[in-house]
């Protein structure tokens, strides 16, 4: 794996974990009823994984110098060229295709939990205020 690829997966990467921790919260609010909570992160894993397709097709049009790759990469490692700027393009495409294969599916098995979970029968307890 080449020195840009590796820095595009640490980025990207770090910014789907961040996304996977505030999932992951909203998740823990609902652990009340499991078969909600998986159904939960499974909609906001497909919302980031929506989000990271949309990222992949715009890697072409953005200019490498905004991106955050960029300021990790070394001055010797920076695209200068034509050609050094399209395969830094495809690069950060790959990565965010591949990243976005991946929430997709692990939304797809949060959706198959929550699927057996409801029919297990984990359905919503509500709670009741004693009467005194």
């Amino acid at each position: 794996m080449d020195k840009l690829h590796e820095i595009a997966v640490f980025c990207v990467g770090r910014a789907v974990m961040f996304a996977s921790l505030g999932i992951f919260c909203i998740m823990f609010a609902f652990s009340f009823n499991p078969a909600w909570a998986f159904r939960a992160g499974a909609i906001m894993t497909l919302g980031l994984a929506a989000i990271l397709v949309a990222k992949a097709v715009m890697a072409g049009s953005k200019q490498p110098k905004k991106t955050e790759v960029w300021l990790y990469l070394e001055e010797k490692s920076r695209p200068r060229t034509d050609h050094a700027e399209r395969y830094f393009a495809q690069v950060l495409r790959d990565v965010y295709a591949s990243f976005a294969k991946g929430c997709l599916l692990i939304a797809c098995g949060m959706f198959g939990i929550s699927v057996i979970l409801s029919l297990i029968g984990f359905q919503f307890v509500e709670m009741q205020a004693a009467a005194y």
